[in-house]
Protein backbone atom coordinates (compact mmCIF):
# COMPACT_ATOMS: atom_id res chain seq x y z
CA UNK A 1 0.00 0.00 0.00
CA UNK A 2 2.36 2.38 -1.23
CA UNK A 3 1.77 6.13 -1.83
CA UNK A 4 0.60 5.72 -5.51
CA UNK A 5 -1.74 2.46 -4.40
CA UNK A 6 -4.74 3.15 -6.01
CA UNK A 7 -6.57 1.29 -3.25
CA UNK A 8 -6.77 2.28 0.00
CA UNK A 9 -7.20 0.11 3.22
CA UNK A 10 -9.04 1.72 6.13
CA UNK A 11 -11.33 0.51 9.12
CA UNK A 12 -14.02 2.54 10.40
CA UNK A 13 -15.86 2.81 13.93
CA UNK A 14 -18.69 4.29 13.11
CA UNK A 15 -20.54 5.49 16.07
CA UNK A 16 -23.15 7.23 17.57
CA UNK A 17 -21.31 10.11 19.61
CA UNK A 18 -17.32 9.15 18.00
CA UNK A 19 -16.20 8.10 14.33
CA UNK A 20 -12.87 6.48 14.38
CA UNK A 21 -10.50 5.81 11.45
CA UNK A 22 -7.68 3.58 11.09
CA UNK A 23 -4.91 3.58 7.86
CA UNK A 24 -1.95 1.03 8.43
CA UNK A 25 -3.00 0.23 12.16
CA UNK A 26 -2.39 4.06 12.95
CA UNK A 27 -5.68 6.07 14.57
CA UNK A 28 -5.78 8.86 11.99
CA UNK A 29 -8.96 9.65 13.08
CA UNK A 30 -10.55 10.26 15.77
CA UNK A 31 -13.71 12.60 16.16
CA UNK A 32 -17.13 13.34 17.29
CA UNK A 33 -19.63 12.06 15.09
CA UNK A 34 -20.97 15.69 13.97
CA UNK A 35 -21.37 17.29 10.88
CA UNK A 36 -22.22 21.30 10.17
CA UNK A 37 -24.17 21.84 7.03
CA UNK A 38 -24.74 25.36 5.64
CA UNK A 39 -28.00 25.55 5.14
CA UNK A 40 -27.83 28.02 2.20
CA UNK A 41 -25.88 25.27 0.36
CA UNK A 42 -27.03 21.98 1.57
CA UNK A 43 -24.17 20.28 -0.02
CA UNK A 44 -21.28 21.98 1.29
CA UNK A 45 -19.75 21.25 4.68
CA UNK A 46 -19.48 24.03 7.12
CA UNK A 47 -17.00 21.64 9.25
CA UNK A 48 -16.92 18.15 10.72
CA UNK A 49 -16.03 16.08 13.80
CA UNK A 50 -14.25 18.51 16.62
CA UNK A 51 -14.84 22.09 14.52
CA UNK A 52 -18.86 21.16 13.87
CA UNK A 53 -19.18 19.65 17.71
CA UNK A 54 -17.75 23.57 19.06
CA UNK A 55 -20.36 24.75 16.78
CA UNK A 56 -23.42 22.61 18.63
CA UNK A 57 -25.65 24.73 20.57
CA UNK A 58 -23.41 28.04 18.89
CA UNK A 59 -25.18 27.85 15.26
CA UNK A 60 -26.73 31.22 13.73
CA UNK A 61 -29.20 30.64 11.25
CA UNK A 62 -27.28 29.51 8.63
CA UNK A 63 -25.70 26.56 10.25
CA UNK A 64 -27.11 23.42 10.88
CA UNK A 65 -25.41 20.76 13.10
CA UNK A 66 -26.41 17.54 12.72
CA UNK A 67 -25.85 14.03 14.13
CA UNK A 68 -26.41 11.52 11.57
CA UNK A 69 -26.75 8.51 13.95
CA UNK A 70 -29.05 8.01 16.66
CA UNK A 71 -29.13 4.90 18.72
CA UNK A 72 -26.31 2.89 16.63
CA UNK A 73 -28.28 3.56 13.00
CA UNK A 74 -28.03 6.45 10.60
CA UNK A 75 -30.84 8.37 11.35
CA UNK A 76 -30.36 11.39 8.56
CA UNK A 77 -28.24 9.41 5.41
CA UNK A 78 -27.64 13.03 3.50
CA UNK A 79 -25.61 14.10 6.96
CA UNK A 80 -23.89 10.59 7.49
CA UNK A 81 -23.05 10.72 3.94
CA UNK A 82 -21.14 14.23 4.11
CA UNK A 83 -19.88 13.32 7.84
CA UNK A 84 -17.98 10.55 6.76
CA UNK A 85 -16.58 11.74 3.14
CA UNK A 86 -15.05 14.88 5.53
CA UNK A 87 -13.85 12.54 7.68
CA UNK A 88 -12.32 10.41 5.27
CA UNK A 89 -10.83 13.60 3.37
CA UNK A 90 -9.36 14.42 7.03
CA UNK A 91 -8.00 11.16 7.26
CA UNK A 92 -6.23 11.37 3.88
CA UNK A 93 -4.60 14.68 4.51
CA UNK A 94 -3.35 13.31 7.46
CA UNK A 95 -1.82 9.96 6.02
CA UNK A 96 -0.62 11.84 2.84
CA UNK A 97 -2.55 9.36 0.60
CA UNK A 98 -5.04 10.54 -2.73
CA UNK A 99 -8.51 9.58 -1.97
CA UNK A 100 -8.91 6.79 -4.84
CA UNK A 101 -10.57 3.40 -3.88
CA UNK A 102 -11.30 2.76 -0.84
CA UNK A 103 -11.50 -0.57 0.32
CA UNK A 104 -13.35 -0.68 4.28
CA UNK A 105 -14.03 -2.36 6.88
CA UNK A 106 -17.03 -0.48 9.03
CA UNK A 107 -18.06 -1.37 12.43
CA UNK A 108 -21.55 -1.84 13.01
CA UNK A 109 -24.47 -2.55 16.15
CA UNK A 110 -25.19 -6.37 16.19
CA UNK A 111 -28.84 -5.65 16.45
CA UNK A 112 -28.35 -4.07 12.24
CA UNK A 113 -31.69 -5.28 10.71
CA UNK A 114 -31.09 -5.54 6.30
CA UNK A 115 -32.32 -1.96 6.29
CA UNK A 116 -30.14 -0.46 8.55
CA UNK A 117 -27.53 -2.37 7.22
CA UNK A 118 -27.63 -1.14 3.40
CA UNK A 119 -27.96 2.67 4.86
CA UNK A 120 -24.56 2.30 6.07
CA UNK A 121 -23.18 0.73 2.71
CA UNK A 122 -24.76 3.10 0.76
CA UNK A 123 -23.56 5.86 2.96
CA UNK A 124 -19.91 4.37 3.47
CA UNK A 125 -19.94 3.40 -0.44
CA UNK A 126 -21.23 6.81 -1.78
CA UNK A 127 -18.44 8.79 0.31
CA UNK A 128 -16.26 6.78 -1.68
CA UNK A 129 -15.96 3.45 -0.41
CA UNK A 130 -15.31 0.66 -3.55
CA UNK A 131 -15.11 -2.77 -1.83
CA UNK A 132 -16.99 -2.26 2.08
CA UNK A 133 -16.87 -5.19 4.55
CA UNK A 134 -19.20 -4.93 7.72
CA UNK A 135 -18.54 -6.57 11.29
CA UNK A 136 -20.81 -6.60 14.00
CA UNK A 137 -19.56 -4.13 17.32
CA UNK A 138 -19.01 -6.92 19.65
CA UNK A 139 -16.84 -9.04 17.83
CA UNK A 140 -14.80 -6.28 16.89
CA UNK A 141 -14.38 -5.27 21.00
CA UNK A 142 -13.94 -9.11 20.83
CA UNK A 143 -10.38 -8.49 18.48
CA UNK A 144 -9.87 -5.08 20.04
CA UNK A 145 -9.38 -6.62 23.45
CA UNK A 146 -7.03 -9.30 22.10
CA UNK A 147 -9.75 -12.43 22.33
CA UNK A 148 -9.08 -15.42 20.12
CA UNK A 149 -12.86 -15.72 18.77
CA UNK A 150 -12.12 -18.66 16.59
CA UNK A 151 -11.13 -20.47 19.44
CA UNK A 152 -14.22 -23.38 20.79
CA UNK A 153 -14.35 -21.20 23.88
CA UNK A 154 -17.25 -18.64 25.24
CA UNK A 155 -16.51 -14.56 25.74
CA UNK A 156 -18.81 -12.91 26.85
CA UNK A 157 -18.30 -8.91 25.49
CA UNK A 158 -20.54 -6.03 26.78
CA UNK A 159 -19.93 -2.87 24.37
CA UNK A 160 -21.74 0.49 25.83
CA UNK A 161 -21.39 2.88 23.14
CA UNK A 162 -23.35 6.29 22.66
CA UNK A 163 -26.54 5.17 21.44
CA UNK A 164 -26.58 1.23 22.03
CA UNK A 165 -25.05 -1.28 24.72
CA UNK A 166 -24.17 -4.32 22.69
CA UNK A 167 -23.78 -8.07 24.61
CA UNK A 168 -22.77 -10.91 22.76
CA UNK A 169 -21.26 -14.35 23.55
CA UNK A 170 -19.06 -15.16 21.39
CA UNK A 171 -17.28 -18.31 20.27
CA UNK A 172 -15.89 -20.27 16.80
CA UNK A 173 -15.61 -16.94 15.21
CA UNK A 174 -19.59 -16.58 15.72
CA UNK A 175 -22.28 -14.22 17.86
CA UNK A 176 -23.85 -17.51 19.53
CA UNK A 177 -25.93 -15.42 21.09
CA UNK A 178 -26.85 -11.42 21.33
CA UNK A 179 -28.63 -8.69 22.74
CA UNK A 180 -28.47 -5.00 21.77
CA UNK A 181 -30.63 -2.43 23.45
CA UNK A 182 -31.10 1.14 22.63
CA UNK A 183 -30.03 2.30 26.54
CA UNK A 184 -26.17 3.32 26.18
CA UNK A 185 -24.21 6.80 26.57
CA UNK A 186 -26.49 9.18 25.48
CA UNK A 187 -29.63 7.72 27.92
CA UNK A 188 -27.11 9.25 30.80
CA UNK A 189 -26.44 12.06 29.60
CA UNK A 190 -30.16 12.98 29.01
CA UNK A 191 -31.05 11.26 32.14
CA UNK A 192 -28.48 14.18 33.92
CA UNK A 193 -30.06 16.69 31.59
CA UNK A 194 -33.64 16.20 32.91
CA UNK A 195 -32.42 15.69 36.18
CA UNK A 196 -30.97 18.99 36.14
CA UNK A 197 -33.83 20.93 34.94
CA UNK A 198 -36.44 18.71 37.77
CA UNK A 199 -34.18 19.40 40.31
CA UNK A 200 -32.16 22.53 40.37
CA UNK A 201 -34.38 24.29 38.12
CA UNK A 202 -31.14 25.18 35.80
CA UNK A 203 -30.82 24.00 31.93
CA UNK A 204 -27.97 22.37 30.61
CA UNK A 205 -27.10 21.16 26.90
CA UNK A 206 -26.27 18.03 26.01
CA UNK A 207 -22.29 19.06 26.35
CA UNK A 208 -22.66 20.50 29.90
CA UNK A 209 -24.16 17.31 31.12
CA UNK A 210 -21.57 14.83 28.88
CA UNK A 211 -19.09 16.93 30.82
CA UNK A 212 -21.08 16.51 34.45
CA UNK A 213 -21.25 12.50 33.41
CA UNK A 214 -17.26 12.38 32.76
CA UNK A 215 -16.77 14.33 35.92
CA UNK A 216 -18.55 13.02 38.47
CA UNK A 217 -21.00 10.28 36.37
CA UNK A 218 -20.66 7.12 38.48
CA UNK A 219 -22.64 3.68 38.90
CA UNK A 220 -22.30 3.13 42.82
CA UNK A 221 -23.34 5.71 45.70
CA UNK A 222 -20.04 4.71 47.58
CA UNK A 223 -16.74 5.27 45.71
CA UNK A 224 -13.31 4.48 47.18
CA UNK A 225 -11.71 6.98 45.53
CA UNK A 226 -14.51 10.28 44.63
CA UNK A 227 -14.62 12.88 42.79
CA UNK A 228 -14.41 16.08 43.71
CA UNK A 229 -18.52 17.78 42.86
CA UNK A 230 -18.39 19.56 39.71
CA UNK A 231 -19.73 23.14 39.67
CA UNK A 232 -22.52 23.75 36.77
CA UNK A 233 -23.32 27.35 35.62
CA UNK A 234 -26.04 27.72 33.65
CA UNK A 235 -29.78 29.93 33.47
CA UNK A 236 -32.33 29.50 35.81
CA UNK A 237 -35.36 28.04 34.23
CA UNK A 238 -37.69 30.76 35.44
CA UNK A 239 -35.87 33.91 35.68
CA UNK A 240 -33.23 33.13 33.40
CA UNK A 241 -30.70 34.42 35.83
CA UNK A 242 -27.35 32.66 35.89
CA UNK A 243 -26.78 29.99 38.57
CA UNK A 244 -24.02 27.75 40.20
CA UNK A 245 -24.92 24.47 41.50
CA UNK A 246 -22.40 21.92 42.66
CA UNK A 247 -23.33 18.16 41.51
CA UNK A 248 -21.83 15.64 43.57
CA UNK A 249 -21.25 11.69 42.48
CA UNK A 250 -23.74 10.17 44.67
CA UNK A 251 -26.28 12.54 42.81
CA UNK A 252 -25.75 11.95 39.65
CA UNK A 253 -25.53 7.81 40.76
CA UNK A 254 -29.27 7.71 41.78
CA UNK A 255 -30.07 9.93 38.59
CA UNK A 256 -28.83 7.31 35.95
CA UNK A 257 -29.78 4.33 38.11
CA UNK A 258 -32.89 3.66 36.26
CA UNK A 259 -30.48 3.17 33.22
CA UNK A 260 -27.51 1.12 34.65
CA UNK A 261 -30.74 -1.14 35.96
CA UNK A 262 -31.68 -1.22 32.48
CA UNK A 263 -28.17 -2.64 31.20
CA UNK A 264 -27.73 -4.81 33.97
CA UNK A 265 -30.89 -6.84 33.30
CA UNK A 266 -30.30 -6.67 29.60
CA UNK A 267 -26.29 -8.51 30.56
CA UNK A 268 -28.71 -10.90 32.65
CA UNK A 269 -31.09 -12.07 29.92
CA UNK A 270 -28.05 -12.74 27.41
CA UNK A 271 -27.07 -14.99 30.19
CA UNK A 272 -30.07 -16.73 30.12
CA UNK A 273 -29.89 -17.32 26.53
CA UNK A 274 -26.26 -18.77 26.86
CA UNK A 275 -25.56 -22.68 26.38
CA UNK A 276 -24.28 -24.17 29.31
CA UNK A 277 -21.31 -24.96 28.40
CA UNK A 278 -20.15 -21.58 27.13
CA UNK A 279 -21.91 -20.26 30.40
CA UNK A 280 -19.21 -22.15 32.03
CA UNK A 281 -16.63 -20.66 30.10
CA UNK A 282 -17.93 -17.00 30.56
CA UNK A 283 -17.79 -17.85 34.80
CA UNK A 284 -14.31 -18.63 34.29
CA UNK A 285 -13.36 -16.19 31.92
CA UNK A 286 -15.13 -13.40 32.66
CA UNK A 287 -17.18 -10.80 31.11
CA UNK A 288 -15.76 -8.26 29.34
CA UNK A 289 -16.45 -4.23 29.18
CA UNK A 290 -15.89 -2.21 25.93
CA UNK A 291 -17.01 1.14 24.63
CA UNK A 292 -17.34 4.28 26.50
CA UNK A 293 -19.75 3.48 29.26
CA UNK A 294 -16.96 1.23 30.25
CA UNK A 295 -15.37 4.03 31.90
CA UNK A 296 -18.10 4.72 33.77
CA UNK A 297 -16.85 5.24 37.38
CA UNK A 298 -17.76 1.67 39.68
CA UNK A 299 -19.26 0.13 36.82
CA UNK A 300 -17.70 -3.00 36.86
CA UNK A 301 -17.72 -3.56 40.44
CA UNK A 302 -21.61 -2.89 40.72
CA UNK A 303 -22.07 -5.52 37.65
CA UNK A 304 -19.82 -7.96 39.19
CA UNK A 305 -21.26 -8.07 42.87
CA UNK A 306 -24.79 -8.13 41.05
CA UNK A 307 -24.55 -10.57 38.70
CA UNK A 308 -21.59 -12.59 40.68
CA UNK A 309 -18.94 -13.06 37.38
CA UNK A 310 -16.13 -11.18 37.64
CA UNK A 311 -15.83 -7.71 34.70
CA UNK A 312 -13.26 -6.57 33.37
CA UNK A 313 -12.66 -3.46 31.53
CA UNK A 314 -10.69 -3.51 28.41
CA UNK A 315 -7.77 -1.86 28.59
CA UNK A 316 -8.63 1.02 26.06
CA UNK A 317 -12.59 0.73 26.05
CA UNK A 318 -13.16 3.62 23.60
CA UNK A 319 -10.71 2.08 21.14
CA UNK A 320 -11.40 -2.03 21.63
CA UNK A 321 -14.01 -1.63 18.36
CA UNK A 322 -11.81 0.32 16.32
CA UNK A 323 -8.97 -1.69 16.56
CA UNK A 324 -10.40 -4.73 16.35
CA UNK A 325 -12.08 -3.20 13.15
CA UNK A 326 -8.27 -2.69 12.14
CA UNK A 327 -7.69 -6.37 13.12
CA UNK A 328 -10.41 -7.52 10.63
CA UNK A 329 -9.11 -5.44 7.79
CA UNK A 330 -6.10 -7.07 7.66
CA UNK A 331 -7.46 -10.43 8.24
CA UNK A 332 -10.25 -10.21 5.16
CA UNK A 333 -9.29 -13.43 3.64
CA UNK A 334 -9.72 -15.48 7.51
CA UNK A 335 -12.44 -13.96 9.03
CA UNK A 336 -16.19 -15.34 6.96
CA UNK A 337 -17.77 -13.61 9.88
CA UNK A 338 -17.45 -10.27 7.60
CA UNK A 339 -20.26 -9.14 6.18
CA UNK A 340 -20.30 -7.87 2.00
Amino acid sequence: MGFFSFTKEIAIDLGTANTIIIHNDKIVVDEPSIVAIDKRDPKKIAAVGREAKLMQGKENPNIETVRPLRKGVIADFHAAEMMIRGLIKKASAKSNWFQTSLKMVVGIPSGSTEVEIRAVRDSTEVAGGRDVYMIYEPMAAALGIGIDVLAPQGNMIVDIGGGTTEIAVISLGGIVSNKSIQVAGDDLTEDIMEHMSRVHNVKVGERTAEAIKINVGSALTELENPPEDFIVRGPNKMTALPMEVPVSYQEISHCIEKSISRIEAAVLQALDETPPELYSDIVMNGIYLAGGGALLRGLDKRLSDKIGIKFHVAEDPLLAVAKGTGVALKNIEHFSFLIR
